[in-house]
């Protein structure tokens, strides 16, 4: 049996690496490049700080709602299926967006499966309060 609260964490963990990464792709390009602020009209740098910023606007809900799915003890193992499609969904994202400024197929199953990871733990977390409400005692 796992530990109480240890499937957000495996995630949130791989999820931290994923954007070091990503960070580092940035500071590369930056370095690279010999800009410091901004993209200096570069195609490549401004792609690399999309992929990253794409993955900040997403990720942090996201883990935040699978975590409250955990607390609030729901399955165990669709709650690592959802933490699983996230983490591959990221990188595919990141590989698909940093590889081509086109629309790709590792970019589009990214951003589609990081779409509904987030569609499904806000429905799932909505239904779970609900219930909880309408289990409550009339006051």
């Amino acid at each position: 049996m796992l530990p109480p609260f240890a499937v957000t964490p495996l995630y949130a963990a791989l999820c931290g690496l994923l954007l070091l990464v990503l960070g580092l792709v940035v500071v590369r390009l930056r370095r690279k490049h010999a800009v410091l602020t901004g993209d200096g009209g570069n195609a490549d740098l401004a792609r690399a700080m999309r992929v990253q910023a794409n993955f900040v606007e997403y990720v942090p809900l996201t883990l935040l709602l699978l975590f409250m799915l955990e607390m609030s003890r729901q399955p165990v193992w669709a709650l690592h299926l959802l933490g699983a499609a996230l983490f591959i969904g990221r990188l595919l994202h990141a590989w698909g967006y940093l590889l081509t400024p086109r629309l790709s197929f590792g970019r589009a199953l990214g951003i589609g499966l990081t779409w509904i990871v987030l569609g499904v733990t806000s429905i799932w977390l909505l239904l779970v309060v609900l219930q909880r409400y309408a289990a409550m005692p009339p006051a």
